[in-house]
């Protein structure tokens, strides 16, 4: 079975990486893994990127060394089946979505005793993503064929209870996301069609634990990998609960398919901490449309109903404009006119509008210059890009001028190419509130802004009339998903750069002795959402009157508008109010952060000794909180 049939393919990967185990650094090894991670691979190769990129995994896991464009993740394996084959799969695909993973693999079935009992070893390793990885094997729900709705119905109420638990402790004991793997039918059925009439049947029982445990998972802020849900689909072929290899091996997933399963928990995984790209950039001819536009006319291209081509185009774009209501912006790369192009949206069965793009960029340019130009306008990097481009000319020169960009390989036709954008997993979720619903309208929103300054002829004048409006709560529940959201997304305009879990994040909000604000920010052209997060908490190497500013970051979005001094004037509010004397800020220097450098002493700070075991780089500053303060004339605060 073919897997990973969005990347391309390599002319001669075993040859690459024979090559690549030649060079004597580690961290180059590992670097050339990453980047030869990023073609199609089966599961030979993949055991051999895993090998050639081991000993780099291991100083990065050590912090001994680390590599551009990886961000070292622990995750946890616990199951009820055997996964050790799967591992190298895991981390090879963990380098192809931008993750460095160490690995620690339970023993075999004792996924209760690792987190109901002290379990010095995975306490040691403090994961900070946890598999739960069971099988409809373990344990069976004991029920006759004859029991019934509320028999099940209790049976897996009992179950599903019992897996909470187990999310609890690992999130009290280890602050670590947990991802809950759905049960995979294992017996063939036993009543045919009539099986899902028969309550406790064995497909009808797995199909009602998967609901409860999806309704669990929500609930609970737990993150799923539902593995029955793709084999379903179909997307694992037969490799899933083979007799053979679960009586040999005990094995669920065969290997030959370990590539796919790597690839769907290290999507899952990078989501968490924020890797998930943003931004669907379009080509239009014969991608968008069939045909070209500029030869053509608007009349001449192929879309909507009529002809198999004009309705794959148009299924097309439906699928971005789905895209784009679940919070992914929208931007256009295309060779052509501006005005000729634009012009194509006018078409009468066209499922995408002009207001749907965020960014609109359509000349004769080389397209990697054009892809740059976007990711300006829209303040976002370029590694938050994902390229769809019919040509695979153009496909290949921006994958080698631009590899930060993701460049899903297409299939032949147009109507497999909702499919193969979805199967590539670029936009993985892991939560989903109404900011996101509403992204990609406020980047395009972003654009008038940028246009009105342009057009000001002052700088207070432009401020003044931006009519803004400031609002600061504290993360509670309703904040939570989206404030851990920003914080494992945002790398410029933030001053250290930590990464928190949902879990860890709670607990900071939680303790009364902290202070943690999500800050939104509105203005006459719209509601810019959730832009800024901020936790402060007290710290055993500062006074006790002091007040350690762990995290502050901001979206890029609404810098250059005084929004910084808005919130510190609002966290010193919440932190009087909390008996303390002064701020801590904490400024972490990163290869994308430069830009708030000077933040703290711009902001009136003075610096500050730093204290023992903090490394070297890094810097802290003291704000006096009893200094006296003016208020923003240009932002309205609600707090």
């Amino acid at each position: 079975m073919d897997q990973l049939l969005w990347l391309a393919q390599h002319p001669d990967l075993g040859a690459a990486i024979g090559q690549a185990k030649r060079e004597p650094d580690a961290m180059v090894r590992l670097t050339e893994a990453a980047r030869l991670a990023g073609f199609r691979r089966d599961f030979t190769q993949t055991t051999r990127l895993d090998r050639l990129a081991s000993e780099g995994l291991r100083a990065v896991a050590a912090g001994e060394g680390s590599a551009p464009g990886l961000r070292p993740l622990r995750i946890a394996l616990l199951a009820s089946h055997t996964v050790d084959h799967l591992v190298p799969a895991i981390r090879v695909a963990g380098l192809q979505r931008g993750l460095a993973v160490s690995a620690h693999v339970a023993p075999y079935g004792l996924y209760r005793q690792a987190l109901l009992m002290d379990d010095a070893e995975l306490s040691a390793f403090a994961p900070q993503l946890i598999l739960l990885a069971l099988d409809a094997r373990d344990a069976p729900l004991q029920l006759p064929l004859e029991a019934s709705q509320e028999e099940v119905d209790a049976a897996v109420a009992e179950r599903v209870e019992e897996l909470r638990l187990l999310w609890r402790r690992a999130r009290e004991r280890h602050a670590a996301q947990v991802v809950q793997q759905t049960i995979v039918p294992a017996d063939p059925p036993l009543f045919g069609s009539f099986e899902a009439l028969v309550p406790a049947s064995p497909y009808a029982l797995i199909e009602r634990l998967n609901a409860a445990i999806r309704q669990a998972a929500r609930e609970d802020g737990v993150l799923l990998m539902d593995l029955a849900w793709e084999a379903a689909r179909g997307s694992y072929g037969d490799g899933l609960a083979e007799p053979l290899r679960w009586h040999q091996a005990k094995q669920l997933v065969s290997p030959h398919l370990a590539p796919l399963y790597g690839d769907q928990l290290a999507r899952i995984a990078a989501a968490s901490i924020g890797l998930s790209r943003k931004c669907l950039v379009l080509d239009l001819d014969n991608t968008l449309w069939g045909g070209v536009v500029g030869d053509d006319g608007v009349e001449g291209i192929h879309l909507g109903q009529g002809s198999p081509s004009g309705e794959a185009f148009l299924a097309f774009q439906r699928y971005a404009a789905l895209l784009a209501r679940r919070g992914i912006i929208l931007a256009v790369c295309s060779k052509n006119d501006q005005s000729v192009a634009e012009a194509a949206f006018n078409h009468p069965e066209i499922a995408l509008k002009r207001s749907d793009i965020a960014a609109f960029v359509a000349n004769w340019d080389d397209k990697a210059g054009n892809l740059r130009r976007i990711a300006s306008m829209l303040d976002i990097g370029l590694d938050s890009l994902v390229f769809v481009d019919d040509n695979p000319a153009e496909r290949d020169i921006v994958r080698r001028e631009l590899p930060e960009v993701a460049v899903p390989e297409l299939p032949d036709d147009v109507a497999d190419y909702p499919a193969r954008v979805a199967a590539a997993g670029y936009f993985e979720a892991v939560s989903f509130t109404s900011d996101d619903a509403t992204r990609g309208r406020n980047y395009a929103l972003n654009a008038e802004r940028k246009a009105a300054m342009n057009q000001a002829t002052d700088m207070e004048g432009y401020l003044r009339g931006l009519e803004m409006v400031l609002t600061a709560t504290p993360i509670g529940a309703a904040e939570l998903a989206r404030s851990t959201q920003l914080i494992n997304k945002t790398n410029q305009f933030n001053l250290t750069t930590r990464r928190y879990s949902e879990a860890e994040v709670e607990r900071i909000a939680s303790d009364p002795r902290s202070v943690a604000l999500a800050i939104r920010l509105a203005d006459k052209f719209g509601d810019n959402g959730l832009i800024s997060v901020v936790l402060a908490r007290p710290d055993e190497s500062i006074a006790k009157d002091e007040l350690l500013i762990d995290s502050w970051l901001m979206s890029c979005r609404v810098l250059g508008r005084q929004v910084e001094e808005a919130v510190l004037d609002v966290l010193a509010t919440a932190a009087l109010a909390a008996g303390y004397g002064a701020l801590i800020g904490e400024y972490r220097p990163t290869e994308r952060n430069a830009i708030v450098a000077e933040h703290y002493p711009r902001l009136g700070f003075v610096q500050h000794p730093a204290p023992a075991d903090t490394p070297v780089d890094a810097t802290f500053w003291r704000y006096d909180l009893t200094r006296p303060r003016t208020s923003n004339p240009f932002i309205e605060v609600k707090a």
